[in-house]
């Protein structure tokens, strides 16, 4: 789990690779180009083609996780090193960090920095001001935090606490997190609520809720401690799931409201998307909104998360051998 880790922190996602989730995204397009074909404007049948496409890409990618963990266990000369890689790939902690890092590194210049914003966020970004490109890179290292880096994370670690006990013939780390990347991709091309997607969609999105619901909840109880503000570690948390409720996600908002209350920064407010402007509920209202430096410690505060989480399970794993 460390060198898995470790392997994400160093190398991310090198673009000349071939990436699982790029083969997920492939397999997802071509299944609702034919999906779409046979259903046409049905939402009965979008709803049936949604389910039967969750369940054939979620499925087949922790099957293709689990043989490369069986390889791993029978000939690990080849299959462990392809297991570290397959691990890594799961995590997103270092090319989070590079793309807004990348966005804070453009400005002033904002049409370089709109540029490179708009490859990590779904808003419209074309007039945005300095104040909104770092509210933007703020939200999304904020909630892309939970998406990317400490969910599938979260399935890492139960794969190898079940490995841990004994269960290695049961699906573990790699296709547990695979499992986990194949719903959140279904979300990300899916999960929208416009046209034939809101039916479409529904199955991938309500899965990947449901997937990233208690390890969104264990970062914001855990992220004050990575903060050094354990003593107001409960009124933190409140705070987080108070503000994160009115959001139409049931994890984005509790993500972002963790971040904004831990490190006290303003964010929220109202956004622009190609299907016209939406407000989404101010959190850490009190607070001032984020400015460079403030985007920062929510990258650098994750980096202390994701220590303290394989610190945490590697301790309790020790003590309960």
């Amino acid at each position: 789990m460390a060198l898995a880790c470790a392997l994400d922190r160093l190398l991310g996602d090198p673009h000349s690779w071939l990436h699982p989730v790029q083969v997920m995204g492939g397999a997802i397009g071509l299944l609702r180009r034919w999906a779409e074909a046979w259903c046409g404007d049905r939402p009965r049948r979008l709803r049936l083609a949604g389910l039967l496409i969750t369940l054939l890409v979620v499925g087949s990618s922790v099957a293709s996780g689990w043989l490369l963990e069986r390889l791993a266990l029978l000939a690990p000369w080849l299959g462990l090193p392809l297991l570290l890689v397959g691990m890594a790939s799961a995590l997103a902690g270092r090319s989070l960090e590079q793309a807004v890092a990348n966005v804070l590194a453009a400005l002033p210049d904002l049409a370089l920095a709109r540029h490179r914003l708009a490859w990590i966020v779904g808003r419209d970004v074309t007039t945005l001001e300095e104040p909104e490109i770092l509210r933007a890179a703020a939200e999304t290292a904020a909630e892309n935090a939970v998406d990317g880096l400490f969910a599938p994370l979260f399935w890492l670690l139960v794969g190898a606490t079940l490995w841990s006990r004994g269960l290695e013939s049961w699906p573990g780390p790699l296709a547990l997190a695979w499992g986990f990347k194949a719903a959140s991709t279904l979300d990300s091309m899916l999960g929208y609520r416009r046209g034939r997607l809101q039916w479409l969609g529904t199955a991938g999105a309500r899965l990947d809720d449901l997937l990233t619901w208690l390890p969104c909840r264990l970062v914001a109880c855990s992220l004050p401690l990575a903060a050094g503000r354990a003593t107001a570690l409960p009124q933190l948390l409140v705070s987080a799931l108070v503000d994160g409720a009115p959001d139409p996600s049931p994890n984005a908002g509790v993500s972002q409201a963790a971040y904004a209350h831990t490190l006290g920064v303003r964010l929220g407010g109202a956004n622009r998307y190609p299907e016209g402007i939406r407000l989404k509920p101010l959190l850490a209202a009190e607070c001032p909104p984020p400015d460079a430096s403030a985007v920062g410690r929510i990258l650098q505060t994750s980096q202390r998360l994701e220590g303290l989480w394989l610190l945490v399970w590697g301790m309790a794993a020790t003590l309960t051998q």
